[in-house]
């Protein structure tokens, strides 16, 4: 029989630029830490741990741990490109549900290098070559940066499908500097203009540098309890995980000749419909969201890919301020990754933090009017994408 699940504390290390940061040990365990701190609990009683990150030798989970306790449990290390911290949060919470634990970690962490992401094994088959080799056909760019190709490539497909342009990507820069602006953990906090997000260098197709996340190094984390647990230790059961999904590609995102579909964007469609049906709500119901806006353009496909608004209506969506403060759904309230930056284990663990500390009141001057439903997106290439939905008891 599932058991109900609760997130009863999260912790998160401010995110800093490649080379400023501690080793992605240090980070974790300090992330681990806050978390254990913020739910009441010590860690001798968590009974499974899952550690997301991408750019690590095996078992850098263990290390990050160690430095916070060794009792034997469990620890599995999990990569799942730049979904892995929400993966990671996916394993503690079916844990939890299915019965097997009562009190499971998850933690993300990541220690990057400046510059583009780039694979470091070039002596067998790189696992995104389908999504680059589509990337080649549609939209050809011989040696562009991988992720702003792609990313780039549906961007432009976006803007002539639907007949809009650029400044529709432009304004979602801007929101994010806005609303980021307050948040102490964010790297980008200064106030960018529309005409300034447009002159920036370009990087590929329609994405300017003010239109791409920096990559950064940072941890974040989160305790996932049952409802026994909770009551039998005395722990919050304010915030509880009301659905999650995980998705990986179907047969769209290479045969219908679309880089929107080639970046995720059924994953993000079926993962969002299974949460809202488990959960009986509806897009409508969500106050608050952190979805993955790795680039501009991202962010406003997403929009229509979680069912925020119709397809095709993001420009009037963000025209119309319904993706911010005072609209119909406040989106990336942290500045998302756009001015946090993207430590790749870490962003779906951040967004949990987020998230909670929203559904709890203690966010400060961006703190959401009353937010009762708070919706998670994170979505890594290759393919995963995982949401979450939340709710306040």
């Amino acid at each position: 029989m599932a058991s109900k699940t609760f997130v009863a504390g999260v912790g998160m290390i401010p995110f800093v630029k490649p080379g400023k940061s501690e080793s992605y040990d240090v980070m974790g365990a300090k992330a681990i830490a806050l978390a254990l701190a913020d739910a009441g609990v010590g860690y001798e009683k968590v009974q499974q741990v899952y550690a997301g990150y991408v750019y690590g030798d095996s078992t850098c989970g263990q290390l990050a741990v160690y430095h916070v306790g060794m009792t034997g449990v469990p620890v599995v290390n999990v990569n799942n490109n730049c979904s892995s911290g929400s993966s990671a949060l996916f394993l503690a919470r079916q844990a939890v549900e299915s019965g097997a634990v009562e009190c499971a970690l998850a933690v993300g962490f990541e220690q990057m290098q400046p510059g583009a992401l780039t694979s470091h094994f070039n002596d067998r088959p790189e696992p995104l070559g389908p999504f680059i080799a589509a990337a080649q056909a549609m939209k050809p760019a011989p040696g562009a940066p991988m992720a702003p190709h792609m990313f780039g490539a549906a961007g432009a497909e976006y803007l002539e499908k639907y007949n809009v342009g650029p400044e529709v990507f432009a304004r979602v820069s801007v929101k994010a500097r806005k609303h980021a602006q307050h948040n102490d953990k964010a790297i980008f906090r200064d106030l960018v203009t529309e005409e300034q997000v447009l002159a920036s260098p370009v990087i590929f197709g329609p994405m300017t540098r003010l239109m791409c996340c920096p990559p950064t190094c940072g941890a974040a984390a989160a305790i996932i309890v049952s409802e026994a647990f909770a009551k039998k230790h005395g722990l919050q059961r304010d915030v509880a995980i009301l659905a999650q999904s995980m998705t990986t590609d179907f047969t769209s995102t290479f045969s219908e000749g679309s880089m929107i579909k080639a970046i995720g964007y059924d994953m993000t469609g079926a993962a969002a419909k299974a949460v809202y049906e488990k959960a009986g709500v509806g897009p409508q119901d969500v106050d608050v969201c952190e979805l993955h806006d790795c680039f501009t353009a991202n962010e406003v496909l997403t929009y229509e890919g979680l069912g925020l608004t119709p397809e095709g209506t993001a420009d009037k969506f963000i025209s119309d301020g319904d993706n911010t403060y005072g609209g119909r759904v406040v989106t990336n309230p942290s500045g998302g990754l756009l001015s946090k930056g993207h430590p790749l284990g870490a962003t779906g663990l951040a967004q949990c933090t987020e998230l909670v500390d929203q559904l709890r009141g203690r966010c400060g001057v961006r703190q959401v009017e009353n937010p009762k439903i708070a919706l998670q997106h994170n979505l890594g290439l290759g393919g995963a994408c995982v949401v979450t939905l939340y709710g306040l008891q």
